[in-house]
């Protein structure tokens, strides 16, 4: 059984050769304190944010796209491998097989110990061989694009956005931004706090990101109530937030995501730019799905930017693949 893994900060995608992508859980896991006992995985956990009692803590093991939390993120990924098995093998079938074949997807820029990190973390959950590839090669790959002709891709996923030039199968300018999506709910929280004096968290905000979110205005504006707590107060309140108050604050996170984009085209070579203007930028990951952004990057860029059929899954799709496994790491 090869397994493809989407090691992401905000979700865990699993695909499985020949039965597609078949787990896709939050990257959260809750455990007691005092026992170091894993109470909750996944969807569970992700509803006890902000919600347990003192003795349980619900952690994100993995922050800006690699592991924070060792032996949480070893816990998870031994968790999230062993559904697997079970639910698409009989288990004395699992028990015969040896250990699963597994590509797991990172950063494009990670450091040798961020690395070592993730091999090590496979290795404790249980995986046989581990194939380490970047994520935008990932993401090209899952999105259908020519990766041996000269293609640009854009994923920008929960911790960070990867920007790559690729060609003949590998990266050849590469750059890896720890601004997201989960930078443009920090922004919109201190956004809410400074200007309403509403304290809330950023489940609220990325809710407020997806329903109304854009970077560029829309033809009918659309406004969302939300609840918080009154800093002045501090009691419960209603205020109501609209998309141009969400524009104001993720603004500069849009400014840095567009100024790196510019970057790596700089660096393009020639040859490898006449093939992006002619073929476009893809967006991928969660990220792509703001509204506007493909339009802003493209005015900013003076390039085509298209956003992929099924952004949120081009890189477990691409970490699934044939052409994955054979995959070396080749960032200049």
């Amino acid at each position: 059984m090869d397994v493809g893994i989407d090691l992401g900060t905000v979700n865990v995608l699993v695909h499985v050769r020949g039965k597609g992508i078949v787990l896709r859980e939050p990257s959260v896991v809750a455990k007691d304190v005092r026992t170091k006992r894993m109470i909750a995985v996944g969807s569970e956990a992700r509803q006890m944010l902000g919600r347990t009692p003192e003795y349980i803590e619900a952690v994100k093991p993995l922050r800006d796209g690699v592991i924070a939390d060792f032996d949480v993120a070893a816990a998870m990924l031994s968790y999230f491998l062993c559904k697997v098995l079970k639910e698409h093998q009989h288990w004395f079938a699992a028990l015969l097989q040896p250990r699963p074949a597994v590509v797991i997807c990172v950063p494009a820029q990670i450091t040798s110990v961020e690395e070592r990190a993730i091999r090590a973390a496979a290795k404790l959950a249980g995986a046989g061989s581990i194939v380490i590839i970047e994520e935008p090669l990932a993401a090209a790959i899952g999105a259908g694009l020519p990766v041996d002709n000269g293609c640009m891709v854009v994923d920008i996923g929960g911790g960070t956005t990867d920007i790559a030039v690729i060609s003949l199968g590998g990266i050849v300018v590469a750059q890896t931004l720890r601004v997201a999506g989960n930078t443009f709910d920090e922004a919109i929280v201190q956004y809410v706090r400074q200007t309403y004096q509403l304290l809330i968290d950023e489940t609220i905000a990325e809710q407020i990101k997806i329903a109304i979110g854009s970077v560029i205005a829309q033809p009918t504006e659309a406004t969302m109530e939300i609840r918080g707590r009154d800093l002045v107060m501090g009691l419960p309140k209603t205020v109501a937030i609209s998309g141009q108050d969400v524009r104001e604050a993720i603004a500069e996170p849009v400014r840095a995501i567009a100024k790196a984009v510019t970057t790596v085209l700089q660096k393009t070579p020639p040859q490898l730019a006449a093939d992006i203007l002619d073929r476009g930028i893809v967006l991928t990951g969660g990220g792509a799905l703001l509204r506007g952004l493909d339009t802003f990057l493209s005015e900013v860029t003076g390039v085509p930017v298209t956003v992929a059929p099924d952004p949120l899954s081009c890189v477990a799709l691409g970490a699934g693949h044939p052409v994955s496994s054979q995959a070396r790491r080749r960032v200049a």
